[in-house]
């Protein structure tokens, strides 16, 4: 690096470990063990990442006092080229977080504000803040969210929307979301669907062109590129995404009357029914054979995607809402023979995914060659966990564990942070890094899978790697990819983390790229970092159609977890409380009615406990520490401590509130009826109340009158304020 003779700007990812203000420099130690002394100017500037929709936080004036040990951070700055080294002085620094513990995006709200604002920008782009009419909407959209120059409307691309609105209503309850998904499915229904009755199935367009007398040109094979004339596996499946998830929200009959003849489909056409097994990945539209000649490179093959994908597009889904047995076992299918037929690691370190019929290896494919996708490794890891939580099968977790632990060495930047795209599979004689295929840009759905792939290995097996690897991959997509400016999330980075802005990667909207990974990588990252690492509750929104689903059940699984990690707190239906459920089942038995009802369902993990301690009583004082999940099971607890503390005078009850995780309603409500048995004479002083329990304690009138604040001194006035 030394006799490179030129400078260079670039990033680098690490732990702070030395810092030596004397000199303004300060060590960073990046994730695969290297140390790079970088040094500050007085033009380096420094900001706080920032979630979608939240202003620019400057951290420059506290840039020095905030580089402490153990901190994890970017650096971007010169690498200039010096008598025996290479000096970096850094021009900008991200903080992930205002303490060197705390990272912002593992906060109970991140993402649920960050898909909210998903949401919007794709309302806006789409619908221009208008009435929802998907005449309207156009399968590419640029920059800043205009729409491109066609009028193509593409059934995959909708279907993606579709499922990001639902999702978003999901998480926020935002009525907005659910009607831009119900009126989404519709559309697709009507424009986008081939119902063939007298086969009981059902197919789906590749598209629509609108023209501008509104009439329709429908595009009923492929008319991209890999997959021209032909019917695709993963068109098909992708066309049930959105779909799926909206009947998991509604539950109308008539989305899973179109589930049902497409799954069909795939049993009758796509899958191989000899003992080889597996699904093709394309058939013809004519014939609906995969044998067909004129399907070319694309006859009698295999892939990823038609094997892999169900679970995630659709598969998953379909199972948390049904529960049906036949659902599991398709689930089942699909991953014994990921288990069984990619794994390649006698070869290369990737999987294989393309295929022959007989599943002998196809390295000669199009542009895939014997290339590995990176994401497709870390999306058999993640998608393996959420199997393994259904039907526990030990080889299940030693291929997820063995993709987990191979692939950062191969796959990830273990000096800027991030996951790479397509890599060759196999080094040359003489080579020992995996060479890229086109470049090293990063790619948004790539990432996702990384941190997904990390977090539910993390929260199922307690592994500190994993988190740390799922902190660094979700700082990169956080601190890089989101559009400040604009809205939603750049398709493409440079590897440092700049915005890649060129050709079909410049825009929010195209055939690859919709409202479907950045708002799944909202809702499971919420998911699994909430209810399996931090422990934090959830909250859940649907909105049943009256007898819509089978014995009037609603099951509200947020996804496959561990069994018995999480159960549910409390429910309301219009925004009444409801006591009509199954905690540890986690199904809603739903009021007979004849209108839609929305149900909003607190989701709590089980290993939140409950522990009050009175720690002191001192001058008319007490003090009672309160830690975990107060809810109707720990009033007892609570009433205990607080027998202690009315044996004598009282004038001042404080409760120390940092470790408290969650407060439930019942939890609520006796804290009201405690301070009316102490009467107006008596002091209530909240302090260090976590973010959600504070602001779960600012929407109750019980709260007028007491005193909130950071730390608890009866003669300051600092930081503490009366809660309207």
């Amino acid at each position: 690096m030394s006799n490179m003779g030129f400078s260079f700007s670039d990033s680098i990812a690490g732990y702070v470990t030395e810092v030596d203000l004397s000199r303004n420099t300060f060590n960073l130690k990046t994730s695969d063990g290297r140390n790079f002394e970088i040094a500050l100017t007085s033009t380096t500037y420094a900001e706080m990442v920032r979630n979608l929709g939240e202003p620019y936080y400057d951290c420059t004036s506290q840039m020095q006092s905030m580089l402490v040990r153990d901190r994890y951070l970017f650096a971007y700055g010169i690498f200039y080229p010096e008598v025996d080294r290479n000096k970096i002085e850094a021009k900008h620094i991200v903080f992930l977080g205002r303490t060197e513990n705390e990272y912002l995006f593992e906060r109970p709200d991140w993402w649920v504000k960050q898909i909210s604002n998903l949401a919007n920008f794709y309302l806006k782009a789409q619908f221009e803040d208008g009435e929802i009419d998907y005449r309207k909407y156009r399968t590419g959209i640029g920059l800043v969210g205009s729409k491109e120059d066609s009028n193509r409307q593409e059934t995959d691309t909708i279907s993606r929307l579709v499922y990001g609105f639902a999702t978003a209503y999901m998480m926020t309850g935002d009525d907005r979301y659910i009607e831009a998904a119900e009126k989404g499915t519709e559309y697709l229904r009507e424009h986008m669907r081939f119902l063939d009755e007298g086969e009981e199935i059902c197919y789906w367009y590749h598209g629509v062109d609108v023209k501008p007398d509104g009439s329709e040109q429908k595009i009923f094979a492929s008319e991209f590129g890999d997959d021209y004339d032909a019917l695709p596996a993963y068109e098909q499946i992708y066309a049930l995404a959105g779909p799926t998830q909206t009947y998991r929200v509604t539950g109308d009959p008539h989305i899973m009357k179109d589930i049902e003849l497409t799954v069909n489909l795939f049993n009758r056409y796509l899958l191989d029914k000899t003992d080889k097994g597996g699904f093709f990945s394309h058939i013809d539209p004519i014939t609906l054979s995969p044998y067909a000649e004129s399907l070319g490179r694309n006859r009698a093959k295999k892939n990823w995607n038609s094997v892999g994908d169900h679970a995630p597009a659709y598969l998953i889904n379909l199972w948390l809402a049904t529960g049906e047995d036949k659902y599991a076992d398709f689930l089942e299918y699909t991953f014994d023979t990921i288990e069984k037929r990619f794994p390649d690691f006698d070869n290369s370190p990737f999987v294989q995914e393309r295929f022959y019929e007989d599943w002998s290896h196809d390295t000669t494919w199009g542009w895939q060659q014997n290339r590995a996708v990176v994401g497709h490794n870390l999306k058999i890891a993640w998608n393996l966990m959420r199997m393994n939580h259904l039907k526990p099968k030990e080889r299940y977790t030693t291929l997820a564990e063995e993709i987990a632990e191979i692939m950062p060495d191969v796959g990830s930047d273990r000096q800027r942070g991030g996951w790479y795209d397509v890599v060759e599979r196999s080094l040359e004689p003489g080579q020992e890094v995996h060479r890229f295929v086109w470049h090293d840009r990063k790619a948004w759905w790539q990432q996702e899978q990384a941190i997904l792939a990390y977090l539910i290995l993390a929260g199922s097996l307690g592994n500190t790697e994993y988190r740390r690897l799922a902190r660094e991959s979700a700082a990169f997509y956080n601190a890089w990819f989101l559009d400040n400016q604009s809205g939603g999330v750049y398709f493409n980075v440079l590897a440092n983390g700049i915005p890649y802005l060129m050709g079909t990667e410049r825009g929010k909207g195209s055939h690859s790229m919709s409202g479907y990974h950045s708002f799944e990588l909202a809702y499971l990252a919420a998911v699994y970092t909430n209810l399996l690492i931090t422990k934090q509750p959830m909250n859940l929104y649907f909105k049943p159609r009256p007898g819509a689903f089978k014995d009037n059940l609603l099951r509200v699984t947020p996804d496959i977890l561990p069994p018995g990690s999480v159960r549910i707190g409390e429910v309301w239906i219009d925004d009444r409380p409801y006591t009509d459920f199954d905690a540890d089942k986690l199904t809603v038995k739903l009021p007979d009615t004849r209108d839609s009802v929305r149900v909003r369902v607190r989701i709590l993990p089980i290993q939140v406990f409950f522990d009050a301690a009175l720690l002191e009583v001192a001058d008319g004082t007490a003090k009672i520490s309160l830690t975990g999940l107060l809810d109707v099971n720990a009033i007892p607890i609570l009433e205990a401590e607080l027998e202690k503390v009315q044996t004598q005078p009282l004038k001042r009850l404080v409760f120390l509130l940092q470790d408290l995780k969650c407060i439930s309603s019942a939890g609520l409500r006796f804290l009201i009826f405690t301070k009316q048995k102490l009467g107006s004479d008596v002091q209530i002083h909240i302090v260090g109340a976590q973010e959600n329990v504070q602001n779960y304690l600012k929407m109750s009138s019980f709260c007028q009158g007491i005193t909130v604040s950071d730390r608890y001194d009866v003669t300051e006035t600092a930081n503490v304020y009366l809660v309207p």
